[in-house]
């Protein structure tokens, strides 16, 4: 019975020391076997692996591509224009043993390379000009911080795979400074705009008038030549008339003599009877009744 118990717990005591002796590499892990903290060997590929209990220990370090995003940073570009810049990186650890004598952990390597990247874009974009670093032309700048970047972190092990920019704002001050430089030229070309517009308006109004009024002269000028020419044509038709009987054409306008005279309106006419304008009156007979 006692010999079974030992026996139990020798069985007990070899599956702790199996169990902590046992590595478990991930795919996506890489590691460091650590003896008192001194290295002594590096684990790249996934799988099982074995270490010894109790003396070995075990550090895991990421071997994907990694995002870093830097705090943002006032630049200072050549012409002496400010622009508060935000970047982003992508880096890679490729030698686990530079990383962990150099750095450590992850942690203080981050902090390490937002200094570096930093650094570096203040250094690379302090040299151009702020229409540069807005424009197209900035891929080239960030080919330099990358490069610049990726030569000091090679010595912490580690590999720069991208640096980029992800925003590039003025300060605060300088924007609204901007804004206002902006709204006043625009406030400026909208004055100029309605100060054309209504030359214009004028200048088409005016246009507008003296066509208007050349074409109510002419139309004044050809009324008053048909009317003239109208009034030729009826003293024609009365001189013809006229002449071909005289004694009617008499007594048509004694017709309109007496119509306009006689009928309608509150004006008086005082006339003898013997007056020449009732002498059309004193040839009419009255009308016999049988």
């Amino acid at each position: 019975m006692k010999a079974g118990k030992i026996f139990a717990g020798i069985l007990v005591l070899i599956g702790v020391v199996a169990f902590l002796s046992i590595i478990i590499v991930k795919e996506v892990n890489q590691a460091i076997i650590l003896q008192f903290g001194d290295p002594k060997r590096i684990i790249m590929k996934p799988g099982l692996n074995f270490k010894i209990p109790f003396i070995q220990n075990v550090v895991y370090l990421d071997k994907r591509i990694l995002n870093l995003d830097t705090p943002p940073e006032e630049v200072i570009a050549s012409d002496q224009k400010r622009l508060i810049v935000d970047a982003f990186a992508r880096f890679q650890i490729v030698d686990p043993l530079k990383f962990y004598i150099s750095v450590g952990d992850e942690r203080v390597a981050r902090s390490r390379l937002s200094t570096i990247i930093n650094s570096r874009i203040r250094n690379v974009l302090g040299q151009e000009e702020l229409q540069t670093l807005l424009s197209k032309d900035r891929s080239k700048q960030m080919e330099l911080i990358k490069e610049g970047v990726n030569n000091e972190a090679q010595n912490f092990g580690i590999s720069i795979v991208d640096v980029r920019i992800k925003r590039a704002d003025l300060p605060q001050a300088n924007s609204d400074a901007i804004y206002r430089r902006m709204q006043t030229e625009r406030e400026r070309e909208a004055k100029e705009f309605r100060a054309q517009g209504a030359e214009m308006a004028v200048t088409i109004t005016s246009t507008a008038d003296k066509e208007v009024t050349v074409i109510l002269a002419d139309a004044q000028k050809q009324s008053e030549i048909m009317k003239g020419e109208g009034d030729g044509t009826r003293n024609k038709i009365f001189a013809d008339a006229f002449g071909q009987d005289p004694e009617f054409f008499a007594f048509y306008r004694a017709m309109q003599a007496y119509e306009k005279a006689l009928i309608g309106g509150e004006t008086s006419l005082i006339l003898s009877p013997d007056s020449e304008f009732f002498k059309f009156f004193g040839n009419i007979k009255p009308e016999i009744k049988q």
